[in-house]
This record gives C-alpha cells, structure tokens and sequence, in this order.
C-alpha cells in the first residue's frame, strides 16, 4: 500500500540529487518498482527467520499462537481466610457482640495462569504460590468452560504445581527442549496479567541459568524481556516453534509490574519435577553429602582444570553418598550421566531430581586425570523428628543445633530449622524447615542458644544471614 500511494503521489514531490540522501521522485518507473521491492525484502528479512506470512506477506505469530494458546488457562483460587483460621471467629458470642454475620466466610480469590501438557489425562501445570493454601481450584479455559481442578501434589523448591481436570476435547501444549534455548531466541509469554484475560507478549531470551537470586529452593531460570507481570505466574515461555520452553515465574520490578526481567523454571525441569509429582505426589529429593563452588580462573589454573566450567568439591559430609563414591575435596564435577556440569547451581539441581535410590554416573576431574564414579542417592533426613526449640521473635519457627546425619553437619555452624507451623507469622517471613540461621545483624552464631541471645538483644529491623541449600542469603525483617 505504501508503494502504491507514492506512485499516485508522484506529480507533487520535488526533486532532489542522490547524494543528499532523499531519492528523486523523478526516478523512471522501472527504478521505483526495484527501489520498493527492495525495501520490502529488507524489512521481511529483518523479522526472526521461519516465521510464516500473514495475506499481506507480513510475517507473523499468529498460526502459531491459534495452535499453543488453547492449552494456556486461567486458574481462579479460593483460599482461606484469616477470619476462618481465627478460633475467636468461630465463636458465637464473639460474633454476635462484634455484630459479625453469620455463615461461610468469604476466601480470598486469587487469579494466576496454566498450562494443560497432558490433554488425555487432563493434567495442567502450574505454580505452586498460586495455588498455595487453596480450598477451591477453577481452571478456565479458552473456550470459557470452567473446570473443578484437583491438585495431584506440589513441589515448593521450584514452584512448581501439578493440577487435573476431567473435560473432553482439550488442546495441550507440547514440551519443548529448554536445554537447546540461546540468549537471543525469540519467545513469547502467554498468561493472565492482572487477571484482564488471556494476553501475549513476546521478547527474547536475555539469559540462561539465572541462580541466587533467593526466589526459590532450586533455581535454573530462563531470563527473558517479554512481558511478564502479576497472573502471568504458572503460564507458559513458549519458543517461535510452539513448543513449552518454560513456566513463567517471577519479575523482578521496582513497583511489583514489568520492567524487562522475568524469569520463568525451564521445561528440562519443569518435565521431571512433573513426573516425580504425578508418581509420588510430590518431588522426593534424596542427599547427597557434598558442599561444591564454581569454578574460578584461579582454582582453574591450581586444580590443572582444563575447561571453566564444573563444580569444585570443598566439602565431604561424613558417611555420606558422596563420601561412599570416592568424591574428595578439590575433586571437579565435569557431568552427570554424560551431561555436562555448568557449576555448581546446576550441579545441585540436577542432583535434586534425582529419585532416592537411584544411581548416578559422575566423571570428574582429579589432579588434571578423569575419573568415573557411581554415586547412589540416600534418603533425606527428615526434620519431622525433631521437634526443635521454639523461637520468640520469630513466631512459629522451631531450630536445632546441627546433629550428626543432618544434610549441613560437618559444613556449617548454626541453628537449623526444623519446623515452621503453617498460618504463622514465622511462615509469613519467607524462612523454610532446612535453612541454617548462621547470623543476625552481623553478628555471628553457631548454635540455638547464641541464636536465641542474639535475637533478644536484636532491635528491628532484623538482618538474617542464612544458608539455603549452596546459597548464601540474607533476610531482612520488620
């Protein structure tokens, strides 16, 4: 259409000479024609390649999004209230003299996304902080039928959630490989924003294999800048193939919106968390017995290391897997059953999906010679059997000193949560049973009792240094 308007419009533009820069509206017919044809090639070739054409010969997303975005839904939660959980609320008289009506309380409605990956069995997945706490789960599909949904098991160290529906005639989107993504593929992101309805946006990947960044347990996220705000949390990072590359996740923002960095759980992951869930109902980690850092150029060049990548063993638990493989300090993690170790994050969250009991192959690098070893995954210990002392300032919170058999014996000092009662204010502060409280506003602790007597002395702000798996955190609160 541009091209023609200018043909029509060629009586009233004024000539100029090449060189300045505007080309002369008195060029012969033939030299136009080629002159558009040109830019329009140019502009074709400059969208991402494979892309079909829409009946302008503009390229476009749309084939593809009519195929992926049936299996997107929104999923609306009802969730207990404070009122319900209060037994004051529950008495008669004290709603009677508060003048508190009567009846079924009214739960909080939340709305977050999903997607449907096994339209046969109906399951759908999700994140597990928008379904956290749920009395009543409703998926709505794309066809605004809306579905009862039963949550077959969760996974809280990747936020990850498994939901099922019964319906006939579902789409479903198929699992792509997020381990073949680069930095710079196209992806779009497809969800509920602010619960306005099923939205898409689209960006690139911007970075692969984000970690500490203290969202969740285990993290190995896809880093893009397509558009992921609040309900987009449990929909889908979608590759220009039609293919689940991921679930989106998180933001981080200044005002709790979009600004350009989300991060979503890669698919690789996402499948296995998946499988474990459907089977047991949850995801059974087993241990390990190892604390590992990445490698540097320093150690690279100490340990006769010849690649940067690959997880260096400072630490051997006592008794442990790891100790009954032959794995020794200064040892370097190359691959997992011959798949390459980027550090020691993905070390970690490799090792974590592992079923108890199952064995691995490790090759690693000892003294600049490889080396195999077998290593067969343990039980967890189970804080369950401890019950722990509780904590005063910390409302809710139970810890221990770290005994022998605990997964962080032998690697660090502190005190180690071993129970946070649900509901309570201690399960509001973003702390979990595992992690190992190791400072309060600078100063150091070892044990529950330096613990307690910091926190005593302590004024608010608190400022808590904690050990969370291989990360090193802190947690600041009012």
């Amino acid at each position: 259409m541009r091209l023609r308007a200018s043909f029509k419009m060629k009586e009233y533009l004024p000539s100029y000479p090449l060189g300045s820069g505007v080309i002369s509206a008195m060029l012969k017919w033939p030299q136009r024609i080629f002159l558009g044809l040109s830019l329009l090639l140019l502009a074709t070739s400059a969208a991402p390649a494979g892309l079909p054409l829409n009946l302008k010969g503009v390229p476009t997303l749309a084939p593809m999004l009519l195929q992926v975005t049936p299996a997107v839904v929104n999923i609306s939660v009802i969730t207990r209230s404070p009122m319900e959980d209060n037994p004051l609320f529950r008495d008669p008289l004290f709603r009677r003299f508060f003048n508190i009506p009567d009846g079924q309380s009214q739960g909080e409605q939340s709305a977050g996304s999903g997607v449907i990956v096994d339209r046969a069995r109906g399951y759908v997945l999700t994140n597990n902080h928008v379904i956290n706490n749920a009395q009543e789960i409703v998926v709505t599909l794309k066809d605004r039928r809306a579905l009862k949904a039963r949550l077959i098991g969760t996974d809280p160290g990747t936020d990850i959630a498994v939901l099922k529906i019964e319906a006939q005639n579902l789409a479903e989107l198929k699992f792509g490989d997020s381990d073949a993504m680069n930095v710079g593929d196209f992806v779009v992101a497809i969800g509920n924003p602010f619960g306005i309805g099923q939205t898409v946006t689209s960006g690139i990947v911007s970075a692969l294999g984000r970690t500490g960044l203290g969202i969740e347990g285990y993290e190995d996220f896809i880093q893009t800048d397509a558009s992921i705000n609040p309900g987009n949390s449990g929909g889908a990072l979608v590759s220009l193939s039609g293919e689940l590359i991921g679930i989106n996740t998180a933001i981080i923002g200044p005002s709790g919106s979009s600004a350009g960095i989300g991060f979503a759980v890669p698919s690789n992951m996402v499948r296995k968390v998946m499988e474990q869930i459907i089977r047991f109902g949850e995801v059974r980690r087993g241990r390990v017995g190892v604390t590992t850092q990445d490698m540097t150029h320093e150690l690279a060049q100490s340990l006769a290391a010849g690649s940067p990548d690959g997880a260096v063993v400072v630490q051997i638990e006592p008794g442990s897997p790891a100790e009954k493989a032959g794995l020794k300090p200064r040892d370097i993690v190359t691959s997992i059953n011959g798949k390459s170790v980027r550090g020691s994050a993905d070390l970690r969250n490799r090792m974590g999906l592992i079923p108890v009991g199952e064995e691995v192959e490790l090759q690693v690098q000892r003294g600049g010679k490889p080396l195999s070893l077998r290593l067969r995954i343990a039980e967890l210990f189970t804080m369950t059997e401890i019950p722990g002392e509780a904590v005063p300032q910390l409302a809710g919170v139970r810890v221990s000193n770290i005994e022998r058999g605990m997964p962080a014996y032998g690697m660090v000092e502190g005190a180690i949560i071993t129970r946070i009662e649900p509901n309570s204010p201690g399960a509001k502060t973003g702390l979990r049973p595992g992690d190992v409280l190791y400072g309060v506003n600078r100063n150091r602790v070892r044990s529950v009792a330096e613990l307690l007597a910091a926190l005593r002395k302590s004024e608010r702000p608190l400022r808590i240094l904690l050990l969370r798996g291989d990360s090193r955190l802190t947690l600041t609160l009012h």
